[in-house]
């Protein structure tokens, strides 16, 4: 029991330097426990026992459902075509073109290659929705723009996984059996949900949050008895639910507190820590290849998508690297590849380097030199500065003319 203490505390220094660091730097918390995680996996080595396990599954699942929760029905039919476009593009590109180096150029196996194609066509909802409520640009247009398109490409994704690699069992029609008959009735118990919220008139115990956690979790499992994966229902349940949290604006912030204090940091960290450096220096150069094999077929892809719906030139490339990044469904398409014996471990450990450099390096650029919430603070700034000055000019004239 004292060893459980002890991990336990480990793993939660590592997400307070983590937090500290990331105030300091000005710099999502999620790629820093990116970092911290690859750092102390390779150092310290802390134990993943089955309980971080179940808080990193989970905590990616209830951050999945926030990003959902993020995209109101109004925004889906204003950005209907511009999140199709971009997602499927997002999708193929590198999907195709990562496959391609991989069976063509590397001689790797067609299985091999293709688990290669899908943990790299990916994006990352986990760190694309931390930077958007980081930046304040989760209630912008923009911000569910990208969100709205990222799920599109990982639900190319998790289709591609599913009729390339799943057996169409039972669990696996009872899983989708399940999620649309949830889908559907979700709206439908918007009532009892709002009973729940009065019935517990702001008690401790939540009612309606535990509803919510529940209804993800059973989900949750039936996506993994039907060889899926539990973000994925999230994802819709969030979407589905988002016009709902309008109305009660109270209960994301609740979710939100503790998903960023207790459960996505294990997933960041433990993500991070499965990262074996030394199997992958003796084979640096594909890391080299395959990074800039996602990132430039992202971009031939999706900047001339951008220019097509006559997006700003700096929005465009700051879209075009949030949806380069990659690390949920990625490391999720990776790890099921070794599970399976599709790739072996120093596959795996090449590609996830790849997944967590795509999840740091574009997000980092994007938010030093293409964000538009800081462009809009500096064209507010300038704004302000020009107002004071013509309002200093005005009244040196007015006290010229006065004493005139």
């Amino acid at each position: 029991m004292e060893h459980l203490w002890l991990n336990t505390s480990v793993w939660l220094f590592l997400a307070i330097v983590s937090s500290f660091i990331s105030i300091r730097l000005g710099i999502s918390v999620a790629l820093i426990e990116l970092v911290i995680g690859v750092i102390a996996g390779n150092t310290i080595h802390p134990n993943i026992s089955e309980w971080v396990t179940f808080l990193a599954s989970f905590g990616a699942v209830v951050l999945t459902f926030l990003a959902g929760a993020e995209i109101e029905s109004s925004v889906i039919k204003k950005y209907w075509k511009e999140s199709l476009v971009l997602g499927f593009v997002s999708f193929l590109c590198p999907f195709l073109f990562c496959l391609f180096i991989a069976h063509f150029l590397l001689k790797w196996d067609i299985t091999a290659s293709c688990i290669t194609g899908l943990a790299l066509s990916t994006t990352s909802v986990a760190v694309v929705y931390a930077v958007m409520l980081e930046s304040g640009l989760n209630k912008s247009s923009i911000g569910k723009l990208i969100l709205a398109a990222c799920f599109v490409t990982d639900l190319g994704t998790v289709i591609a996984l599913g009729l390339l690699f799943t057996n169409f069992d039972v669990w696996f029609w009872l899983f989708c059996g399940i999620t649309m008959v949830t889908l559907y009735l979700l709206p439908k118990l918007t009532s009892l949900y709002l009973y729940l919220k009065s019935y517990s008139n702001g008690h401790v115990s939540e009612p309606g949050i535990k509803s919510l956690f529940f209804v993800l979790i059973l989900l949750a499992y039936f996506a993994v008895m039907g060889k899926s994966e539990g973000v994925l229902p999230a994802y819709l349940i969030g979407m589905i639910m988002a016009d709902t949290f309008i109305k009660n604006k109270e209960v994301i912030p609740k979710i939100r507190i503790i998903t960023f204090t207790f459960l996505t940091p294990f997933y960041f960290l433990k993500a991070g820590s499965l990262v074996d450096l030394k199997s992958v220096l003796a084979v640096s150069g594909l890391v080299i290849i395959f990074f800039f094999g996602k990132v430039f077929s992202k971009f031939f892809g999706l900047y001339p998508a951008g220019k097509l719906f006559k997006f700003q030139k700096q929005t465009n490339i700051y879209i075009n690297l949030l949806m380069s990044t990659g690390l949920t469904f990625g490391s999720i398409s990776a790890l099921y590849g070794l599970s399976q014996g599709i790739i072996d471990k120093q596959q795996y450990s090449l590609l996830m380097v790849v997944i967590i450099l795509t999840a740091i390096i574009p997000t980092l650029i994007a938010q030093k030199f293409f964000n538009p919430a800081l462009a809009m603070e500096e064209k507010t700034s300038r704004t302000l500065q020009n107002t004071v000055f013509l309002r200093a000019t005005t009244e040196n004239n007015l006290t010229f003319s006065n004493k005139r």
